[in-house]
Formats: C-alpha cells, structure tokens, sequence
C-alpha cells in the first residue's frame, strides 16, 4: 500500500512529484501550487502575514517574531484526520514555513500511528540531493530518486560545460529582498557559478547577508537579478521603484550593459525543488545570454529586464500645425 504523504512545504511537494508520487499527497501547504494538478489537495497551513510590499512585510514578520508570534498557523486536527504516514516539513526557515516544533507537537497528538518526520534544512546544491534521496527513501522510491538525481546532475553539467566557453565572467549580485535589502544566499552563488558568473556580496552555504548602501555600491555588479523570496515575476515587477530607491542600480555597471533583471523567485530561485535546475538555466541566460540564446526563449515567461531608473516622461506632442 502506498505511504500516505503530508507536504508542509512546496519545494517537498515538488520533490514528492518528481519521484512518480503525486497520488500518495493527501494534504499540502497553502504554498504548495506546482505541478498545478496538486492544487485540489487538502490545505494544512495558512499564513499570519497579512502586510503587502517589501518594507510592510519585513516590519510585520520581525513584529511578529519578536512577540514570539507563529507567522504560520498548522491546522493539526485537519492533518490528525488524514492519518499520514509521511510528514514532510523543514527547519531551514521560520519565514517560509510552519515552525518545526509546531508540526512536532501535531504529531505527538497521533496516538498509536506511527508516523515518519521528514525535516528538510537545504543551504548547498548538495543538499537538494540529500533532501531527494530522503525523501525517496521514505517513500520507497529509492530507484527513482537515484534517477531523478542523475538527470539533474547532467543537465547543471551541461550548463557548466556551456559556460566554460565564456569568454569572460561577469560580477553577479542576486537579491532575496528588496527593503531592508537581503543577497542570494544558500545555494544562490553555486547556481551563479554553474552559469558562467562571479557570486558577489554572498556566500554558498551562508543565509541571505544584509549589506549597507556603502557595501553595495562596492560590489560593482555586471548583472543583477531581483528574485525576491516568494514573489511571482508579477509581484517583482511591481516594486521595481522600490528596488530603484533601495539598490544601486544607476551605479552598478550592469545598468549601461543592460543586464539588470526581474524574475520569478517564487517558482525558481527559492524553492530547493526539482526547478532549482531550471533556475539554473534561467540563470545562465541573464549571465551568459550570448551562449544561452535557448534558455532565454524556454524561461521568456519567467524574467523581464528593466531600466536602472524610471524613464523620463515624453513631452506632450505639438499641437498640430506647430513646430515642435
């Protein structure tokens, strides 16, 4: 009989997906949205966070934690009654998921079931092979998580390959948050390096650093991308005059060579799933777009480039029979 599984998080959901297991997913998070036929699941979670834009949120999240306030909330008599087998969670991040001990407490209420907690803590590109064969071992899919995992690995090899060729390789500044200002940390910088770039202003393995304005401006970034965590391209694209006020994108270089990026962070750079790969590829484009024509047009939907400032409004056109 197939386990039956509980994802409290989406790149777990998307991890359970790829390993051939989606009909064993009884229940998932409010976040879980990818593959979309997952959607119908029950909902376990439900987020505190009721703030919109950059600054909003952070000030609520940090009201909240230091009020020693849950920014989830787990529907644990909800996930009693559907009796899992497998529970899947992480303690990477109180911000991107139900708190660990939250979900603990649930499942101690589970009188004479014995139930498997899966915690995932991903902060490396080696971590989200750790984290498959994990989860592919709870679930009796060991074959395909080993398969899965070749696959993977192939195709960030192939971006590396591709990248070696570069003629040279540009300074890169990812950005997890627009105001207060967070880096791409974790597994941001090995991504930036499979595709053809110098990771600047963070370190792989270390969460997002906050820098100052005058650290910033020090970076002298050839490319940047705006990803910010949880954010669809739609929502990124929204503050882009919040990312003009709190970055230095008239300074950095990247704003003459046009390489200053929009993208999807929700779906691709923060989720430690099976897209981290096509992040991966997305990356490339922006960092290396003379090799990387392919993944340009395969991610087109995914990333927007933008100006480093607002353009200057046109002048009312001339009345007619004037000159102008």
């Amino acid at each position: 009989m197939a386990a039956r599984v509980v994802s409290l998080l989406p790149a777990a959901t998307e991890l359970v997906a790829a390993l051939g297991a989606a009909e064993s997913l009884v229940g998932t998070s409010h976040e879980c949205d990818w593959p979309p036929e997952l959607r119908d699941r029950p909902r376990l979670t439900r987020s505190s966070i009721t703030a919109s834009g950059s600054a909003a949120i952070d000030a609520q999240v940090r009201g909240r934690a230091a009020g020693g306030l849950t920014l989830f909330e787990l529907d644990a008599e909800r996930l009693r009654a559907l009796e899992p087998d497998v529970v899947i969670t992480q303690d990477l991040c109180d911000v991107c998921a139900v708190a660990l001990d939250d979900v603990r407490a649930a499942l101690r209420e589970l009188a004479g079931r014995q139930v498997e907690l899966v915690s995932l803590s991903p902060m490396r590109l080696d971590d989200l092979f750790g984290d498959l064969a994990r989860v592919g071992a709870a679930l009796g899919r060991e074959r395909e998580a080993a398969r899965a995992a070749e696959e993977w690995r192939a195709r960030l090899d192939a971006v590396r390959r591709r990248a070696a060729s570069a003629w040279s390789r540009p300074r890169v500044v990812t950005v997890e948050w627009l105001d207060p200002v967070m880096l791409g940390g974790t597994w941001m910088p090995e991504l930036v390096e499979i595709a053809g770039g110098v990771a600047v202003g963070a370190v792989a393995g270390v969460k997002a650093p906050s820098p100052t304005r005058a650290e910033l401006e020090a970076l002298d970034a050839e490319v940047v991308v705006l990803k910010p965590c949880g954010y669809s391209l739609e929502q990124a694209l929204a503050e882009r005059d919040v990312a003009r006020r709190t970055l230095p994108l008239a300074r950095w270089p990247a704003g003459a060579l046009g390489r200053l990026f929009v993208a999807d962070g929700s779906s691709y750079f923060n989720r430690p799933g099976p897209r981290l790969i096509d992040s991966a590829e997305l990356l490339a484009a922006c960092v290396q777009p003379d090799l990387f024509r392919d993944f340009a047009a395969r991610y087109a939907a995914a990333f927007r480039p933008i100006t480093p400032s607002r353009p200057a409004p046109r002048p009312p056109p001339a009345p007619s029979g004037t000159r102008p």
